[in-house]
Formats: C-alpha cells, sequence, structure tokens
C-alpha cells in the first residue's frame, strides 16, 4: 500500500449528500475477480451516458479530472460494505476525502486502501465548497504528520485521526502488514508453542495431510 504524508492538488467539489457505494462503484462491476481495474468505473452513471462522458460531471471537467482530493458532502459512503468503493477510488487517484461524515464501514475500508477520510465540520466543508465554487481548480494541502488542510489564502483546518491508523497510513501498512511486522516473533511462538503442547502440533499435522 502506498504510504500517506502530505498531498497537494485540486480539491474536487462533489456536491451531494448520502452518496452510497453502488454510486461509487455500480454492482454490476462487482463480478471482477481482480482487485484492479475499477477506477475506470468509479462513479460509472454519473461520468457516462451511452458509453460517452458526461460533459457536466464534476470528474470529466477540467481541472477535476485528475484530483488527488474529493469534497463530499455528509454520509459519504453509505449503503452496501463493498470494498471495491475504495478500490474505485483509490486507482482512480483519489487519495482525500473531505466531508463532515462517513458511513463506519467505509470510512474503515478507506485506511486499508490508503486513502484518507478527513471528518470536517459541516461549516468548514460548506466554506471549501464555496471557495471550490469561486476559484475553480482550488488547491489545498493535506499534511498526516501536522493533521491540517490547509488553502493558499491562509485557510487551515486541523483533523482528528486515530494515532494507530495515523502510523499505518504514514508507513503504508494495512493490518495484514503491521501483522508481518511481528512475523519472526510469531514465528518463535508458534515454536515454542508445539515444544509445549505436542498433541496441537499432531493434531495440525493429521489435518494437513487428510
Amino acid at each position: 500500500m502506498q504510504s500517506f504524508k502530505k498531498v497537494t492538488g485540486v480539491a474536487a467539489p462533489l456536491d451531494a449528500a448520502n452518496i452510497d457505494t453502488d454510486a461509487i462503484i455500480p454492482k454490476q462491476f462487482l463480478k471482477r475477480i481482480e482487485r484492479t481495474g475499477f477506477g475506470q468505473f468509479l462513479f460509472y452513471d454519473w461520468r457516462y451516458e451511452d458509453g460517452k462522458e458526461k460533459p457536466d460531471f464534476v470528474l470529466n471537467m477540467e481541472p477535476f479530472r485528475n484530483a488527488p482530493i474529493l469534497l463530499a458532502r455528509k454520509n459519504f459512503g453509505c449503503g452496501s460494505s463493498r470494498e471495491h468503493a475504495p478500490w474505485a477510488l483509490s486507482e482512480f487517484g483519489i487519495r482525500v476525502i473531505l466531508a463532515p461524515s462517513f458511513a463506519d464501514i467505509f470510512h474503515n475500508n478507506c485506511f486499508k486502501n490508503g486513502i484518507l477520510p478527513i471528518v470536517l465540520p459541516e461549516d468548514v466543508i460548506q466554506f471549501l465548497f464555496d471557495q471550490a465554487e469561486a476559484q475553480p481548480g482550488l488547491k489545498l494541502t493535506v499534511d498526516l504528520e501536522s493533521q491540517t488542510v490547509k488553502g493558499h489564502d491562509g485557510f487551515e483546518a486541523v483533523f482528528e485521526i486515530a494515532p494507530y491508523r495515523k502510523q499505518l497510513l504514514l508507513e503504508g501498512l494495512d493490518e495484514i502488514g503491521a501483522t508481518l511486522r511481528a512475523e519472526e516473533k510469531i514465528t518463535a511462538f508458534e515454536g515454542s508453542h508445539k515444544v509445549f503442547y505436542p498433541a496441537l502440533a499432531t493434531a495440525n499435522s493429521v489435518d494437513s495431510n487428510s
């Protein structure tokens, strides 16, 4: 997973509340067996009509096509728990989502896939929407180490994040990667466990050979 320290870029304003995961990645694309390739289908029903781009959708417009920051409304990522939603966002190039609130499961899945979901007060989000409308191509800098969101005009907001999640993002690790940092200790424990509980070792051997 790509580590996250600081991102500077355009903030794309997606002005809708309660955007669910079926809008983020429609269900017909969940049949794919790979974990990659979902970026092209992000917001598919909103981005395309009869296979052609809808010119009025924000991510089809300049300067938002390659925006690494998504500005959203409350309850972003509601609906089903599909992890394909953050897969699609990440592969499209979205590294940060700013919103007043997120659906819990989607929020958790973002951290597992290198996306930083930042909760800011609703009035701050509204201010950023107003700024994005007044200044298309508004650029922000999101600094994970200092836990700040900054604009070129002196705007600054501080966000909260659990220390454990912060550290994993900084190191580019998900839970599995974090666990594997202790691989030597795990292997040593398994070895000693077999010595003290040989019956378990024998049972495991029988199971693996059956």
